[in-house]
């Protein structure tokens, strides 16, 4: 294995590492589920089946989207996103574990916590993505969408993407149970706001950690 493949991996590995820990102060925020997990947490509140288990179902659904779009370009390498989406799993639950001693007294604690997790997740994307390893199955649809696409670059279909998951969440949570569960306005920020500062950490960072 070369120094730029070693590179690449150790980058995924911190990548999917900030991610996780972004999710988990997300969770410390209490201002709603992140984007990505809005959809599968309505799931689960309207059927009683598992968080872990719509998560599977949602994730596989984005993985066939890329397939339908992308076709033969396809790389079939990518089916590897079930066995790393279990392994961010397992970084989640070490990540709750290491966050769990925070105590939040008041919103502006909230929003601040908030603030952390979109930078870490927004970070821990861009690694990820631009490590060109197997994505995310989320990031995945987005990169598949973006490559389709002459207009549109990744950091605005991930914005879109986040956007879409979350209403279809409302959608679903209103229209069966009658009321918003799981989602807040920190759902609503964070699916505004990570795509554009992943753009941002592409421009100023990729450059520098991602050097040939």
């Amino acid at each position: 294995m070369d120094k730029k493949m070693v590179r690449r991996v150790i980058m995924y590995v911190v990548g999917l590492w900030f991610l996780a820990l972004g999710v988990s102060f997300s969770i410390k925020a209490e201002l709603g589920v992140s984007p990505v997990n809005s959809t599968p947490y309505i799931i689960s509140e309207i059927s009683g089946i598992s968080m872990g288990t719509c998560v599977i179902f949602v994730f596989s659904f984005f993985m066939l989207m890329q397939i339908l779009i992308l076709r033969k370009e396809y790389q079939w390498k990518n089916l590897l996103q079930i066995l790393f989406s279990t392994i961010f799993g397992y970084f989640v639950d070490m990540t709750n574990a290491i966050t769990g001693g925070i105590v939040v007294t008041a919103y502006p604690i909230q929003l601040i916590l908030l603030a952390v997790s979109i930078v870490l997740i927004a970070l821990g994307i861009m690694l990820v993505v631009d490590a060109d390893l197997v994505p995310m199955p989320l990031e995945g649809l987005a990169i598949a969408i973006s490559k389709k696409s002459k207009k549109l670059k990744f950091p605005q279909i991930k914005t879109i993407c986040d956007s879409t998951v979350v209403l279809v969440g409302i959608i679903l949570s209103l229209s069966v149970l009658g009321r918003l569960v799981g989602i807040r306005e920190g759902t609503i920020i964070t699916a505004v706001s990570v795509g554009k500062l992943i753009g941002f950490f592409q421009e100023k960072l990729k450059p520098i950690i991602f050097r040939s």
